[in-house]
């Protein structure tokens, strides 16, 4: 299949991910969520390597490990800035991170477009102005912004490392980061031991989040087979659309005027890159 195919598709079900889980994370608990959502994601991966019945293509899968260290990071700053801040600004700053394996192509080799360049100033601007909200004629950083900033870094560092790894072994590759991500939720469940049993409903949820995170996770590490990261990696990034069309849709959030024209910036610059 197309990798800008799998790479939009990524962007789709991380979406629709993002959105889900934060929400249901806001009263019942990041840790929580992410925890079951991981055990979701794992058994789910699992099963599929299972039943392909094949080895690891190579050493190389184990960069997924350190996507893994990013991106679950990314993912807690994520869950954490969506429980303070409102969702339709959080969610294109960190979408912001595909400035990051644009740099990353840059240095080993890409050439960006000017469209690509243009985005970058674009988004860079985008999160300034998303960041600022205006209350009683004082101008001050929005709930949630600087949580947003370090999911960007997170989830940034993760784009490289993951499609390094997807170009060995996607199945195995995902398989990894997953594997990884678990032991590091487990180990901060461990250290904050936050309640963790949840109704059979509210654990469905959590589940299929892990579910759809999973298949992001292996739609973008398919996509690296045969693209270019600077291309692939942006194209997944365009996931903040998905979030902020549900949360105006289902949530009816409102935004200052001046975030307003940020998101927009922010998101179109998002999408220059991936041109």
């Amino acid at each position: 299949m197309n990798p800008l195919l799998l790479a939009l598709g990524a962007s789709l079900a991380w979406g629709v991910a993002d959105f889900v889980g934060p929400v249901v994370s806001r009263t019942l608990g990041a840790l929580r969520i992410m925890f079951w959502a991981q055990v979701g994601g794992l058994a789910g991966i699992g099963l599929a390597v299972a039943v392909r019945g094949q080895g690891p293509g190579g050493w190389g899968v184990l960069f997924a490990a350190a996507a893994a260290v990013g991106g679950t990071l990314g993912l807690f700053a994520y869950y954490r800035g969506m429980a303070t801040g409102a969702m339709s600004v959080v969610a294109p700053i960190a979408g912001a991170s595909a400035v990051i394996p644009v740099i990353f192509g840059i240095a080993t080799g890409d050439s960006p477009s000017p469209a690509q360049l243009a985005g970058i100033a674009c988004a860079l601007v985008g999160v300034a102005l998303a960041s600022v909200e205006q209350s009683g004629g004082e101008r001050k950083l929005a709930a949630g912004v600087g949580l947003a900033l370090l999911a960007a870094l997170g989830f940034g560092f993760y784009f490289p490392p993951m499609h390094a790894a997807g170009k060995v072994d996607f199945w195995w590759a995902s398989l990894v980061f997953r594997a990884t991500a678990l032991l590091l939720v487990a180990t901060a469940v461990a250290v904050r031991r936050p309640a963790l049993r949840l109704g059979p409903k509210s654990l469905t949820i959590a589940i299929l989040v892990g579910l759809g995170d999973m298949v992001g996770n292996a739609l973008f590490a398919a996509s690296s087979g045969r693209g270019l990261v600077s291309l692939t990696a942006v194209l997944a990034s365009l996931y903040p659309l998905v979030t902020v069309l549900l949360a105006a849709a289902l949530l009816r959030e409102q935004v200052a005027p001046l975030q307003r024209a940020g998101i927009v910036l922010t998101l179109a610059g998002v999408v220059l890159i991936a041109f």
